[in-house]
């Protein structure tokens, strides 16, 4: 038996959020705000039953007009409810745990449901008792001086929402129904017209009951307060942890006798030690006459018991051996490093609730459910991985938890390093919609996207998110480059062209023209906003020379470097050439920039991408603000040099960078760069021969960016291609910065 399936509505941003969880392990991730650890809260708010807890404001913003609506007595107007769904999936030894949830006597299936509404209990009596509440305080508030020309006074509560506010608990309640899965589709959404069985206290147990006979749900909060601090009440020392550990679980070490015998042999040494030590000073005070009456021997002895040793702050302390074969060179816990200590802290807090949920006596919940949040928190990427990667084997080590029991993982989490350890399937991306009032989340499951995605481009994704460290699934929006130099020119180019973007957190992923369309399905089912920065990578088919047979490979000059050939002349052919590498303006190029192919803009010819419009290279964002895509590669420019003009393109960064700073980057000064040309015989001879010397094997594309960044980078522009496209997303993310040299610092494309 597990939890498979959460679906909240009208909590927080979860305005309908449907959550497939793992039998095992779910991680939950997603940009900050997303609404991941407003779930671990619902579940919380939700299985306590205490409708205290919960605050007008835990109901979805884009909700409280409909307060002011029945307020109004807006026709079909209600008062919004926050409501939740469990499903769980069981099979046939556990319908006798799920009986009270069975729809009827004839079910059959694999899921049973349970619903928790908080709701009003009466919405008319709830408005009769505002509105009676707002004529009294104006009636009490009615000798109020006001001064002359201010607005009249209005004692609060002045609405029913300011009403609900300060009395939400006492107006709504809790109310548990059975779900019938006979009545939900496969996407679980119920049919139109079906309205569930509420259950009702019956035989002195109620729906919170029976809910909390099914699950027990525990939480590892990120704020561990594991500081190294001596006092404070913030300070959490591992030592003082385990005495808790021990002291709940102390009923089952009870019997252990050897431990017993060796406390009782250090119980009779220590009391002789004691003995000796204050036999002078005992013999003194029995000349006094104290303590009484009888005039007893005093003593001094021990109380060697477990508890106690444990319980007491300075009883014991966790030690860390400094060598393996020596026990006796030792430090303190405090001297070890925080990550650490935090891991085996978060390992005996799992191990401590856990085993408080198998100490239960009489009828255990049969299933656990621990929410962790933020784990990497004081951890390095390896002790991270190392976490994820045990923390479900060290749990299934407890001997005594039954075959029917489960204990199934919830990780919030920020960490890449997570991801790279669990891959796709337990994955559960949490992706913001909209913003103010209206903001929302929504939950996809990517081992949906797993199963639906066909190889090879599925594991070719997984692979490469366990190699880069993919941090994609926690940014506000996604930027693709063509290589290593772009990724390392990215944030100076940021910072020159579109500096809003440095309030955004951007996931830059390097992926190159060969395989950068294979992101294609990842991003589109993500609904991230993405700019793609790639390289025109022109091409071309020469005649064939004297004796020259025809051949299908594509030619050592482009051996990767700037993409692999594309599908057709991968597909080979009777009469095909080796493509070459060429400048744009050749006549007939194409480009073998797979991104460009078969994704966006999905041309091929050279002249027509050059001509495209800025329209044509992107997807519009939908309604929900999500899944705008803008693909960006050098465009024409208008070269200057010597009192010629000409228009050319590069073909890669390199050459489109060199054409917009062409005065720059022929100084001598700047020779280190390796984009200088000696003695050019006109600037086509120059433009020519700066192509010709980015594509020599002896050019090397690090070198280059590493140059740059040794620049001062207020002497060179940002390429125009990027800078219009780093300023497409600061748009989209709605973050752009007016600066007043930015049009003097970039300079206007000629479209071919």
């Amino acid at each position: 038996m597990h939890l498979s399936k959460i679906r909240l509505r009208n909590f927080r941003r979860l305005v309908d959020a449907k959550i497939d969880l793992d039998e095992q392990i779910s991680i939950f991730v997603g940009a900050n705000n997303s609404g991941k650890t407003s779930v671990a809260q619902a579940m919380h708010l939700f299985l306590a039953g205490d409708r205290h807890r919960f605050a007008f404001h835990d109901i979805s913003a884009s909700k409280w007009s409909d307060v002011q609506a029945f307020e109004n007595g807006d026709e079909g107007a209600t008062l919004p409810e926050i409501v939740m769904d469990l499903w769980f999936s069981v099979n046939e030894a556990d319908l006798h745990r799920v009986i009270d949830l069975l729809p009827s006597l004839n079910w059959e299936g694999t899921h049973v449901g349970v619903r928790i509404a908080f709701a009003p209990q009466n919405a008319t009596d709830t408005l009769q008792r505002f509105r009676t509440r707002f004529e009294e305080e104006q009636q009490a508030a009615a000798n109020v001086q006001v001064p002359e020309g201010s607005q009249p006074y209005i004692a609060p509560p002045r609405t029913l929402r300011e009403f609900l506010e300060a009395e939400l608990h006492r107006e709504y309640e809790f109310r548990y129904y059975v779900l019938d899965v006979e009545q939900f589709n496969a996407d679980f959404e119920q049919n139109v017209g079906y309205e569930p069985l509420e259950l009702l206290r019956e035989q002195g147990r109620t729906g919170r009951d029976i809910v909390g006979d099914l699950i027990k749900v525990d939480f590892l909060h990120a704020q561990r307060h594991l500081s190294d601090s001596a006092g404070g009440s913030r300070a959490e020392e591992l030592s003082r942890h385990l005495s808790r550990y021990y002291a709940r679980n102390l009923e089952r070490h009870a019997e252990d006798h050897n431990a017993l015998h060796a406390l009782a042999v250090s119980e009779d040494q220590l009391n002789r030690h004691l003995a000796q030590v204050f036999e002078d000073t005992l013999g003194r005070l029995s000349q006094l006459g104290y303590p009484g009456f009888a005039n007893p021997r005093l003593m001094i002895k021990s109380a060697l018991n477990p508890a106690t040793i444990m319980n007491s702050q300075d009883g014991t302390h966790v030690h860390y051996a400094l060598n393996a074969e020596n026990d006796d060179l030792t430090l303190p816990d405090k001297y070890n490093g925080l990550g650490f200590k935090n891991l085996i802290y978060m390992v005996v807090e799992l191990l401590d609730l856990h085993a408080q949920w198998l100490a239960i006596e009489g009828d255990r919940p049969p299933l656990h459910l621990v929410f962790v949040e933020e784990p990497e928190a004081h951890l390095h990427a390896q002790l991270q991985q190392v976490f994820v990667n045990k923390v479900l084997d060290i749990l299934a080590e407890e001997a005594d938890e039954p075959q029917d029991f489960a204990t199934q993982l919830i990780l919030t989490t920020h960490s890449p390093h997570i991801l790279y350890e669990r891959g796709f399937t337990p994955i559960r991306y949490f992706r913001r919609e909209n913003a103010g009032v209206a903001q929302t989340s929504k939950v996809l499951n990517l081992s949906e996207f797993y199963r639906k995605t066909e190889d090879p481009s599925r594991d070719f994704l997984e692979r490469y998110l366990k190699l880069t460290h993919c941090d994609l699934f926690f940014a506000d929006a996604a930027v693709l480059v063509e290589g290593n130099v772009e990724r390392l020119l990215m944030p100076q180019m940021i910072k020159n062209a579109a500096p809003g973007l440095r309030s955004s957190y951007l996931s830059v992923l390097e992926i190159g023209g060969a395989f950068g369309h294979q992101f294609r399905t990842l991003i589109e089912f993500l609904g991230i906003t993405t700019l793609i920065i790639t390289d025109l990578d022109s091409v071309h088919f020469p005649p064939l020379e004297v004796g020259e047979e025809d051949d299908d490979e594509l030619d050592e000059a482009d051996d990767g470097a700037d993409g692999e050939a594309d599908e057709e002349q991968a597909a080979g052919g009777a009469n095909r050439r080796k493509k070459k590498t060429c400048t744009p303006e050749t006549a007939d190029a194409e480009t073998s920039n797979q991104m460009l192919i078969q994704w966006l803009p999905a041309r091929r010819r050279i002249d027509e991408l050059l001509a495209l419009a800025a329209a044509a290279k992107g997807i519009q964002a939908d309604e929900n603000g999500l899944g705008a895509v803008r693909v960006t590669y050098p465009c024409t420019v208008q070269l200057n040099w010597n009192d010629e003009t000409i228009e050319r393109a590069g073909r890669t960064l390199e050459a489109a960078f060199a054409f917009e700073n062409l005065d720059w980057t022929q100084n001598i000064n700047n020779k280190d760069l390796n984009l200088r040309i000696r003695n050019p015989d006109n600037l086509a001879d120059l433009a020519k021969r700066l192509h010709d010397k980015i594509h020599r094997d002896s050019f090397k594309k690090t070198d280059f960016a590493l140059a740059l960044l040794g620049k001062n980078p207020q002497d060179w522009t940002v390429p125009h291609y990027i800078a219009e496209g780093l300023q497409w997303l600061e748009e989209q993310l709605g973050v752009t910065e007016v600066q007043e040299h930015e049009q003097e610092q970039q300079p206007e494309a000629v479209q071919a």
